[in-house]
């Protein structure tokens, strides 16, 4: 089998039958992968074969490409490929998903995209899928958006990004770029390009449309429903993957959406946002700790994990606390408190964020709340815990004092704290 390689036309047989199929990346050691002519994928125990004989070798699919030639005098916007399914389709002809050769191929689904603008640059920085993100690719990314949004020829910036981590990503250039002057639009796409129910092209559009607005901001532009009818742009400190699957995936968590933008351009605002102002120079600023640890609380933890993160030398941790902010109080082993204190009393900085995901912490409804928030924790009011661990990061990364950082944890630096949650953002 060593000279066998994805994409060829094999003959295999075993003690059992012969079976002829096309070679599939298989990510199972000891089994190939073979596509049938049936159109079914069959997996063969690498022990059962006696013998491969290669008959041929299947060529990949070519996938189209949009003409990158641009007419016209039309807006201009940078855009920023890095991998995820809205930048990956699945080749037919052998089965296996591949990455889009080129970013000229987006724009062949999105042919809007070039009636509404210009693209007057495309960078390809990485390409790799977003569980695969580090801090060392927001900072990367920070840099290369500061560079861009301070070109006088680009209107706005579009980055696409995977799913799974895009949380992530959104909050962490919320904090890392300072003094935006134009939109910083993130898009994406849970079906593959290739799919007839692919969100990649309405995701797509109305990502051009929030390029040229004046949200001046991170913001997360997707669908808004599981239709095509439009897409929501979301503060990137306050959105969050909620469904594994659904082109809506994505939703505001205790705020409204900034805008909804349509297909045809219409752009409603439903919150407010910082507009746009093409004299500020953007900064990077991308110092990041990463010491820092997200916990999630379950029924029966042992508090001594504290213990552990601090003798390995973290300076600060996220705990998704359960209803207003409690973790167990209780007698002996199962009383976090102590562990708090010994942890801040060495200097790290121990946050609650709410595991509910919607709503507000408060320590003083409960005594259990007031005697941890007396042990050191700190509340953070109703950020969402993936922004928080984002968020602790870059402010540890910038402040070694543990009073001056718990300060600035408590400070609304890019729209991550509501002072005030409407019932109507809800399950929006």
């Amino acid at each position: 089998m060593k000279d066998v390689k994805e994409g060829d036309i094999v003959k295999i047989k075993t003690s059992d039958e012969e079976i002829s199929g096309i070679i599939l990346p298989s990510h199972e050691k000891d089994i190939v992968l073979v596509k049938l002519e049936t159109g079914y994928n069959l997996g063969i125990e690498k022990k059962k074969i006696k013998k491969v004989t290669v008959t041929g070798h299947k060529k990949s699919e070519s996938f189209p490409e949009a003409d990158a030639k641009q007419k016209g005098n039309k807006p201009g916007i940078a855009m920023i490929v890095t991998g995820g399914t809205i930048s990956s389709r699945l080749d037919y002809s052998t089965g296996a998903v591949k990455p889009l050769m080129s970013p000229q191929q987006l724009f062949f689904l999105a042919p809007k995209l070039f009636e509404m603008l210009k693209v007057n640059t495309i960078e390809r920085p990485f390409n790799i899928f977003s569980e695969n993100m580090a801090p060392k690719h927001w900072q990367a990314l920070a840099k290369l958006i500061a560079e861009l949004l301070n070109k006088k020829e680009n209107k706005g910036v579009i980055l696409t990004h995977g799913t799974d981590t895009l949380g992530y990503t959104a909050a962490a250039l919320s904090f890392m770029l300072k003094n935006v002057n134009k939109p910083v639009v993130l898009t994406y796409s849970q079906r593959s390009t290739d799919r007839g129910s692919t969100d990649t092209v309405l995701n797509l559009t109305c990502a051009g449309y929030a390029a040229l607005s004046d949200i001046a901001e991170v913001i997360l532009v997707g669908h808004a429903s599981p239709n095509d009818t439009f897409c929501y742009a979301l503060r990137g400190t306050k959105a969050r993957k909620m469904n594994t699957s659904r082109r809506d995936t994505f939703r505001p968590i205790n705020e409204l959406p900034i805008a909804e933008i349509y297909e045809d351009g219409k752009i409603t605002t439903k919150s407010a946002f910082n507009k746009r102002d093409d004299k500020k120079k953007v900064i990077a600023d991308t110092a990041f700790e990463e010491k820092v640890a997200l916990i999630k609380y379950v029924p029966g933890a042992d508090p001594k994990i504290l213990d552990y993160y601090l003798s390995e030398g973290y300076r600060g941790v996220i705990i998704e606390a359960v209803g207003l902010g409690h973790v167990s109080v209780g007698e002996g082993k199962e009383n976090w408190a102590p562990h708090i204190k010994k942890a801040t009393y060495k200097g790290m900085l121990v946050c609650f964020a709410p595991q509910t995901i919607y709503g507000r912490l408060d320590p003083y409804v409960y005594a259990s709340g007031r005697e941890l928030l007396e042990a050191g924790a700190v509340y953070l009011e109703d950020m969402l815990g993936e922004t928080a661990y984002v968020k602790l990061g870059w402010v540890l990364g910038h402040e070694k004092n543990h009073d001056k950082a718990k300060k600035l944890m408590l400070t609304n630096i890019a729209g991550e704290i509501n002072k005030r949650i409407s019932d109507d953002t809800f399950l929006f």
